[in-house]
């Protein structure tokens, strides 16, 4: 698989020119969020040691929630992958619920022969540390290499050859059969599926770069912010594996947006999101009120009916928000039907979006889509029957 990435994608640049060389005038990283507050973040620094056994090496990325870096386990010498979040009671409520997710996953996959116990990113530790305004949560991970999100931005065409999606698709599916929560797994995105290396020499190679040349870094209210420092391309590559657990996205599904009682079957929802924008390059659903420019419900739900239809009604009146966005008869209410009718694209299908494959592949690929894009939960294949899709499964 590693020798497929080296021959579709080239390595980007670590450093852009026009950051490196205005470092001390551009937003960088995480300063570039709207909101974004110094006093939010831990002020992690290059050379720190956390909880007397970790080193940080240098860093590999931020989010809005979490900066990660690459530290070195002073303890048991070996390169590990530090997640350390921001200060923020959602952001506390989410970490909970991903602590609770490893913790199952570590209970049901004790045995090494699992089939899920590959599938998914494993959690080594977690402790908590004192910042200026409170706690931090951090999470310590074995190191992965990149993410799906990654891969596509080194890819011209900005899509995943058919190979590697199904190679993806086979290993999240059995994550999530395998393990059989009650409550989601997800939510999914692009990159929190990541590749996992057999071959440590990319650490190490990241590490003495690091020493070699440091990272720039800006200095926000006595807080540095690092450049992240990209991986190289590793000679051996491991299959793909979920990782983070933690918070929402844009591949929310028709029961949350209409707030129907919900379960695991979200995730599947999720899931046929996820595949379109990996394999189609763009996402199915829209959000983007064209009104404010910004995602808004609305245009989500409408998007939506575009593609699906309207919901049945049985669905909508199991939703507390139906009040909002139905009368009692099922339509819009009419105190709103002008402003979200003309919110509705044209009706459109899977069909005339598809433009990657032709014939019977074409055919098999949407059938296998419709098993998951449904209004109601209970219709959309659980993974077990999705691993066993005919289109999955095929060789071509």
């Amino acid at each position: 698989m590693a020798l497929l990435f080296k021959r579709i994608w080239t390595r980007r640049s670590a450093w852009p020119p026009s950051v490196c060389s205005n470092i001390n005038s551009e937003k960088i990283e995480e300063d570039t969020f709207p909101d974004y507050l110094a006093g939010r973040y831990y002020p992690v620094n290059i050379g720190k040691v956390f909880v007397s056994r970790y080193q940080v090496v240098g860093k590999f990325g931020c989010g809005a929630y979490s900066t990660v870096w690459l530290a070195k386990d002073l303890m048991q010498y070996r390169h590990v992958a530090l997640k350390v979040f921001i200060r923020s009671q959602a952001v506390g409520r989410a970490t909970d619920h991903e602590l609770n997710t490893y913790q199952h996953i570590t209970r049901v996959s004790s045995s090494s022969s699992h089939p899920g116990r590959e599938a998914v990113r494993s959690l080594l530790v977690s402790f908590n540390v004192s910042g200026l305004d409170g706690e931090h949560h951090c999470l310590v991970h074995p190191p992965l290499w990149d993410s799906v999100e990654g891969i596509l931005r080194r890819n011209p065409i900005g899509r995943l050859p058919l190979p590697v999606l199904r190679i993806v698709l086979q290993q999240l599916l059995t994550a999530l059969d395998s393990f059989s929560l009650r409550t989601p797994f997800g939510p999914y995105r692009m990159d929190n599926i990541m590749f996992d290396v057999w071959d440590d020499l990319i650490f190490d190679q990241f590490e003495q770069q690091e020493l070699e040349s440091p990272s720039p870094r800006e200095e926000v209210d006595g807080h540095f912010i690092y450049l992240f420092r990209e991986l190289s391309i590793p000679d051996s590559l491991g299959p793909p594996a979920l990782c983070d657990f933690g918070f929402p996205n844009l591949y929310r599904s028709a029961e949350l947006i209409l707030q129907v009682p919900w379960s695991s079957e979200i995730d599947i929802w999720n899931v046929g999101c996820m595949i379109w924008d990996m394999f189609e390059g763009g996402h199915p659903f829209s959000g983007e009120d064209p009104e404010h420019q910004i995602y808004r419900t609305r245009a989500h739900l409408a998007s939506i009916i575009s593609l699906l239809g309207h919901p049945p009604q049985d669905f909508i009146t199991r939703g507390a928000l139906r009040s909002k966005f139905f009368s009692e008869k099922g339509p819009f209410r009419r105190k709103i039907c002008s402003l979200l009718a003309s919110l509705i694209p044209p009706a459109r299908s899977l069909d005339e979006m598809e433009t990657n494959l032709l014939g019977k592949d074409k055919e098999r690929f949407l059938q296998f889509m419709g098993k998951m894009l449904q209004w109601v939960p209970k219709q959309r294949s659980t993974a077990k029957e999705l691993l066993q899709d005919s289109w999955l499964t095929a060789t071509t």
